[in-house]
């Protein structure tokens, strides 16, 4: 399957003009509101994404939002350029998450939840490491869409749902021995392949394997792994992984009170909208 999955991926088209305009701002030292509004508005996917994912519970924001400039306002620009670059990825991907018993509402849903998580927890360490995470974090899941077809297309359907169901194994685990992959080693394949940052590619690519991480990556890399616990696509959020999450963070040395507080504060937000 290992070649196959390979193939999957080389095979996937260019990115679009859009794309390659988001990571050219992204890039730039002057991100002015103005001219990302005037990317996104060139394609209505990413516009009915953002106002999708800004009037969600998960922000909860008093009003509702109507147009794609107050959603930047209210997000801020790198998570509206993670909502942009999700919202066209998985265009591009075309493929669901049957394999998982999941929806793409529950994918962007995760997706959010990881955003959010380092809104609330790592904008308390800091600033700067808060944005180059926000991406990384909204996407590091993208894997699974490849993930979801290739057990589809091996008949393995049925099989993988129960090993999930059963519970005794990790979901990354399970991944890797249906694909022979991770799913981090191949959203960072995906990303690779469409030439992206080597901030994304590698933040991504070793989560799970910490030990073979290049310095400079690894706190980025145990930060995305916390967040992955906790925003597992079959189990958001459940009284199990949280507090997996909290003894992998404090395994790490990083801010555990602050995770908590985070954690809590996502909850009570969520809990409101019922």
């Amino acid at each position: 399957m290992k070649n196959s999955l390979l193939e999957k991926i080389d095979s996937l088209p260019p990115l679009p003009k859009s794309v390659i305009e988001l990571e050219e701002f992204r890039k730039s030292a002057d991100k002015e509101p103005l001219d990302l509004l005037k990317i996104i508005e060139q394609d209505p996917l990413i516009i009915t994404t953002l106002l999708k994912v800004a009037n969600s519970a998960m922000f909860g924001f008093r009003h509702a939002v109507e147009s794609p400039s107050r959603a930047i306002n209210l997000l801020g620009v790198n998570f509206t350029i993670s909502i942009a670059l999700g919202s066209i990825v998985q265009d591009i991907i075309k493929s669901n998450l049957d394999s998982y018993k999941v929806s793409t509402d529950d994918f962007m849903f995760v997706s959010n939840l990881a955003s959010n998580l380092v809104n609330s927890w790592v904008g308390t360490i800091s600033f700067d490491l808060k944005e180059e995470l926000l991406l990384p974090a909204f996407l590091q899941e993208t894997g699974k869409f490849i993930i979801s077809e290739m057990v589809h297309e091996s008949g393995r359907t049925e099989e993988f749902q129960e090993a999930i169901a059963k519970g005794d194994k990790k979901l990354s685990q399970l991944e890797e021995e249906f694909t022979g992959f991770s799913c981090a080693k191949i959203t960072a394949n995906i990303f690779k392949h469409w030439k992206l940052s080597h901030n994304l590619i590698f933040a991504i690519g070793f989560v799970g394997d910490e030990k073979n991480c290049p310095d400079e990556f690894k706190q980025k890399v145990q930060i995305l792994e916390v967040i992955k616990i906790l925003c597992d696509i079959t189990n958001p959020l459940s009284e199990e992984n949280i507090p997996k999450a909290i003894a992998k963070a404090n395994e790490y040395g990083l801010d555990t009170n602050s995770l908590e507080k985070a954690i809590e504060k996502i909850k009570n937000k969520l809990e409101e909208e019922e």
